[in-house]
């Protein structure tokens, strides 16, 4: 956003404190900055002129949130959708106000906007109290790790002050942060609307005694005390400059010097710190917790970006399986299995769900053995990697172990703090899938198009193979890189140890949906022709498949199917030779909403071999290249 405080902000030199403020989207979080920023000064001339003008424009009394709500979204429907980070001075000390979003889809932006918070304001209305998303809230802040909390009892107006009342609601907010093992430092009473305990002690609450907000974050500890730890500087990345390479990052914690040695990363190469570089100011000799740095190594090793550099009396832990606190983002539920990319810093390492230890009930806080973690759901993990990992394991209250999870398009869809190794169980299997190294994204330029797998299911005779042989041969006419797995290929080689059975079947299915699963992240079109008869078997399929899933009903009544009966299966059938064959005598469920429903008893293979191909192109977005030459 465009920043509308005063230029002074800029000026300290001091590590700024970041202090992230969360709430329920109705509770008043927006209007409670806007109004801090004006009632200590940190807004530009004029600014207020146009927040009044604005205001009267809609209608509204002065709507101090329109100072954070920078995107039209956010105006027209009263939500913050991203984190937003504000300088802020409050008596020569700066702060950085992190603007975390309240409503629960927008949670994600919070678990990043909110990473690095050394304190949080969270914003109850005191009317309603803690409220299903204040428990998300508070939950998320004990997952984070943030310890300082403060609670800003806000709209006590709507109560006319009462006391009795407000501490009703204090006692409330205060028994869910203890089930979290969270203490809030401060509860206070104000009005953001008004001002009342915002910078200045309200007249119309006589009875409160404590400190009013910029009292109180005045009081919040400093990121300097981080300094005071072991050494952690993550590597950012390497440059080369007048023959000189210098290894940048930020310092998480500890302080280094000139002339220390440290150990870099897994490789645990020691080397000197050979200088700390400076442009145009006086030459520095040591660096703190806080600080972004060059340093130059003696000899001249060559660090990896998420290398970690450390002090070797003070070593990280190193684990290959860690046990992890999770909040989870996906709509769909996480399952024993999959895999993710754990971002931990600056080191990202590919990493394998190996167990779902605990889940939270999110109603009365309590954990519970589950199979999955619901969407938005907490829970405690096992990870798996194929390599070591360092990290220190996390701690309330300081950034360690404050890792996520991303997917294969790179989205978060987890916030992963790291609780330590976990141990291996007798008789347990210890598996470590090798990730690639080769990047979705790297094979999507390489091939002009994404990987994906399409799941055409319908009845034997009703054309699968057919298209999806045709379709093939478009699809690789036209540069695609795809590849068949037909019902009858699968069970001549992989399958053969399979009948057809209703277990039997659902294993063919989970097998073909694996391979397929393999073929598509290594960036191949896959077209899967099963009859997969069952609904139940297709959702499997798409659990192991995930998003790049598409069920496409190949459909063709079945007089049509006995008409053509290629193999002459249903002729078998008919006779008894067959039993347990689908559309005689089991049955055939047909797709609810497929992505592509293909009727074929009437058209032709031509016609619907293009339906089908177009589909797929569009699906996986060639390149401008193909998509001229198809």
């Amino acid at each position: 956003m465009t920043n509308t405080l005063s230029p002074s902000v800029a000026q300290s030199q001091e590590p700024a404190t970041p202090i992230v403020i969360v709430g329920h989207v109705d509770h008043g979080k927006s209007t409670l900055i806007g109004r801090l920023l004006h009632d200590t000064d940190n807004l530009q001339d004029g600014k207020v002129a146009q927040i009044i003008a604005s205001s009267k424009k809609r209608g509204l009394k002065v709507e101090w949130s329109f100072l954070l709500d920078s995107l039209q979204i956010e105006r027209d429907q009263g939500v913050t959708v991203d984190s937003t980070r504000i300088p802020f001075l409050l008596n020569k000390r700066e702060f950085v106000i992190v603007d975390a979003p309240g409503h629960r889809q927008f949670l994600r932006n919070m678990i990043t906007g909110a990473a690095d918070a050394e304190a949080a304001v969270l914003v109850v209305d005191a009317a309603e109290g803690a409220r299903e998303q204040t428990r998300r809230h508070a939950m998320l802040l004990h997952l984070i790790g943030i310890r300082h909390v403060i609670v800003l009892l806000n709209k006590v107006d709507l109560l006319d002050f009462d006391q009795a009342k407000i501490e009703a609601a204090e006692k409330s907010v205060s028994e869910l942060l203890t089930k979290l093992d969270l203490e809030a430092a401060l509860f206070i009473p104000a009005s953001a609307r008004d001002g009342d305990n915002i910078a200045s002690r309200s007249d119309r609450m006589p009875w409160y005694s404590g400190p009013t907000l910029t009292e109180a974050l005045a009081q919040v500890p400093s990121p300097a005390s981080r300094a005071e730890l072991p050494l952690r500087l993550p590597v950012q990345d390497v440059y080369r400059f007048d023959d000189k390479r210098y290894v940048a990052g930020r310092i998480e914690r500890g302080r280094v010097r000139v002339g220390d040695t440290v150990i870099i990363g897994t490789q645990k190469t020691p080397a000197k710190i050979s200088s700390i570089a400076s442009w145009h100011t006086a030459p520095q000799i040591s660096a703190a917790a806080g600080q972004s740095v060059a340093v130059t190594l003696e000899p001249d090793v060559i660090p990896d970006r998420g290398d970690l550099l450390h002090k070797s009396e003070t070593p990280p832990v190193a684990a290959s399986r860690i046990r992890t606190r999770l909040f989870w983002l996906r709509q769909e539920p996480l399952r024993v299995g999959e895999s993710f990319h754990l971002r931990l810093a600056t080191a990202e390492h590919a990493v394998t769900v190996t167990s779902i230890d605990s889940v939270v009930n999110l109603d009365d806080l309590q954990k519970y053995a589950g199979e999955e973690v619901p969407a938005e759901g907490f829970a405690e993990i096992t990870l798996s990697a194929s390599e070591t990992i360092l990290f220190d394991p996390f701690v309330p209250g300081t950034a360690d172990g404050r890792g996520v999870l991303v997917d294969r398009q790179q989205r978060i869809v987890g916030g992963a703090p790291l609780l330590g190794p976990a141990a291996i169980a007798d008789g347990e299997k210890v598996i470590h899938p090798t990730g690639s190294t080769v990047t979705t994204q790297d094979r999507t330029r390489a091939k002009g198009h994404r990987g994906g797998v399409f799941w055409l299911t319908g009845l034997s005779g009703s054309g699968k193979s057919t298209l999806a042989r045709a379709t093939e041969a478009a699809l690789f006419a036209d540069g695609v890189d795809v590849t068949v797995l037909d019902g009858d290929t699968l069970r001549a080689g992989l399958c053969k140890d399979l009948g057809f059975s209703e277990a039997d079947r659902t294993e063919n299915v989970r097998r073909a949906a694996e391979v397929a699963r393999i073929l598509r992240d290594a960036g191949q079109v896959v077209l899967v022709a099963l009859i997969s008869p069952l609904l139940s078997d297709r959702a499997l399929a798409r659990q192991i498949l995930g998003e790049e899933f598409a069920e496409i009903f190949v459909d063709a009544d079945l007089a049509t199917c006995e008409q053509r009966d290629p193999k002459g299966l249903y002729a078998a059938a008919r006779s008894g030779k067959i039993s347990g064959f689908t559309g005689i005598d089991a049955p055939y469920e047909a797709p609810v909403s497929p992505a592509l429903h293909l009727k074929t008893s009437a058209g032709s293979v031509e016609s619907e071999t293009k339906t089908l191909a177009s589909f797929i192109k569009d699906t996986v977005r060639l390149s401008g290249a193909l998509k001229a030459r198809s």
